[in-house]
């Protein structure tokens, strides 16, 4: 081992969650795979940041300190040398202890001819987490230990009430809390903290920690996949069980240790969760085949089935919208006429302009007035409600679609249960159960988290038009696939056996 390094906020968070995970982020980055989400949750955060520095730096006379570019010796000595400007600072860089921090956000305070300083932490989350305070004590901490006259100290989080009026102006986006008094006066905590994570860093091998629910609290660890795969296989998981939350479950998996499904006993499982177990100790298919046609038999043809791509930006960027408010961008209909001819319809916009309303009249006009129109869970319910809301003028019609919808899902949970679903009815894991097609075999995008990645790069204005075209391609690929599932999910269960998807025809708006 090197001398132990210095140690930043996010490491010694780590090391709180997990030991393992701290040592891993040192020495074996290379083998750490970052999920979707967390890659969406960073964009989310440095575009919140970005508007933060303007809405508390309006005058723009305060100064960032880039660490990509002086890096971190450099960076401290600027920080020190603006500390004394008594100007706004974003990302002041400190260290103390064996341990260093960036601030968010430093505000000067002159009192009696004393510059006080005020740190806000800008989260791109919507509420002010347990975890936050922490995260402000380690640095209070950092920079009270050196040197700092460090006043107060809040939480900026996103207020997802409030409404973008457009031109720019996003005042009322972010809300504060004062966490000065539970963050202060933790200095003996946190140098604990210090010392156990520089204890950990310097052990020559790797700690023996077993996964569990700290894999996931408060972060979705990025090392799951390696410690998994050092652990003894457990070929059928108790985690599969779905909807554990009876107190009575979760006390016997958790006191009894179970990892297995054939260790919890039948009598603290519902019915639901009975049929995984029994079905994947089995390896049988279980199918109610009268009962999911039964299900079907009132639905005459054409038959429409729906999908929507969604956007949550965290900083709105189309008037009248609120921050994470779902937005619909993208729609895939098949439809299945009385003949057997399969035909598909899509809507796409990525000029970076509102979508909504010329989607709406897209929607209703390829969803047409008659005949039921099927999803999977009540997503795209929700999403039409909303947009009858904010198009007053098209509420008739989109009332009629909502009416018309059958969510095939509740028929799936009912009749169907695959062992190769691992207790999840996620279309993803259906569709491979009954088609054997994967969403890992399509091309970039092949979940949603990465569609929403896609779609904010694809509008952005320095994207290629090669790329804008590619990841377009991408997410009319994927979004089809999700209404074709539906179509076979349909076809097997409705008991037809004419194959609907030998002459489909698709057309893209």
């Amino acid at each position: 081992m090197t001398s132990t390094p210095l140690l930043s906020k996010s490491k010694l968070l780590s090391c709180r969650q997990c030991p393992k995970k701290l040592w891993l982020q040192l020495y074996h980055p290379e083998i750490q795979v970052t999920a979707a989400s967390t890659a969406a949750s960073f964009g989310a955060g440095n575009t919140v940041g970005a508007v933060a520095r303007r809405l508390y730096d309006p005058n723009g006379c305060g100064e960032v300190v880039d660490l990509q570019g002086l890096g971190y010796v450099a960076a401290f000595r600027r920080t020190r040398k603006l500390l004394a400007s008594a100007r706004p600072i974003f990302e002041a860089g400190f260290t103390s202890d064996g341990a260093m921090a960036f601030a968010d956000v430093m505000l000067p305070i002159r009192r009696n001819g004393t510059v006080f300083w005020r740190m806000v932490e800008v989260k791109s989350a919507t509420e002010t987490k347990s975890y936050y305070r922490d995260d402000a004590a380690i640095q209070a901490y950092i920079a009270r230990a050196a040197g700092v006259r460090l006043e107060s100290i809040a939480v900026a989080t996103v207020d997802n009430a409030w409404v973008y009026s457009g031109d720019g102006d996003y005042r009322g986006l972010l809300r504060e809390e004062d966490v000065t008094e539970v963050s202060l006066g933790r200095e003996q905590e946190v140098r604990r903290w210090i010392e156990e994570a520089q204890a950990i860093v310097n052990l020559s091998a790797e700690p023996q920690v077993p996964t569990g629910k700290h894999c996931n609290d408060p972060f979705p660890c990025d090392f799951v996949e390696h410690c998994e795969n050092q652990q003894e296989p457990v070929e059928y998981p108790v985690t599969w069980l779905p909807n554990i939350r009876t107190k009575a479950l979760k006390t016997y998996v958790t006191e009894r240790g179970a990892t297995q499904l054939n260790e919890v006993p039948d009598e603290l499982l519902n019915p639901l969760q009975r049929r995984v177990k029994m079905q994947t100790l089995s390896g049988e298919v279980y199918f109610d085949a009268q009962g999911a046609a039964d299900a079907l038999a009132q639905y005459d043809l054409p038959a429409y089935f729906l999908d929507f791509e969604t956007i949550g930006f965290a900083v709105p960027i189309w008037k009248d919208t609120r921050p994470y408010q779902p937005l619909t961008f993208q729609f895939s209909v098949h439809r299945i006429e009385p003949d057997g001819r399969l035909d598909h319809r899509d809507f796409l916009d990525l000029s970076g302009n509102d979508p909504r309303e010329a989607l709406v009249e897209a929607l209703i006009s390829v969803c047409g007035t008659s005949g039921p129109i099927f999803v999977y869970s009540s997503f795209e319910r929700a999403r039409i409600g909303e947009l009858a809301t904010q198009f007053p003028i098209l509420r008739f019609s989109l009332d009629a679609l909502v009416h018309r919808l059958v969510d095939l899902r509740p028929i799936a949970e009912r009749c169907y249960y695959h062992p190769g679903q691992q207790g999840s009815w996620s279309i993803k894991k259906l569709l491979p159960a009954i088609t054997g097609k994967k969403y890992e075999e399509l091309d970039g995008v092949k979940e949603g988290c990465m569609a929403m990645e896609a779609y904010l790069e694809a509008i952005q204005p320095e994207t290629s038009a090669e790329r804008k075209a590619a990841i377009e391609m991408q997410l009319r690929v994927y979004c089809a696939l999700d209404t074709k599932a539906m179509v076979e999910i349909w076809r097997v269960f409705s008991g037809r056996a004419r194959d609907f998807l030998t002459r489909e025809s698709t057309f893209h708006r």
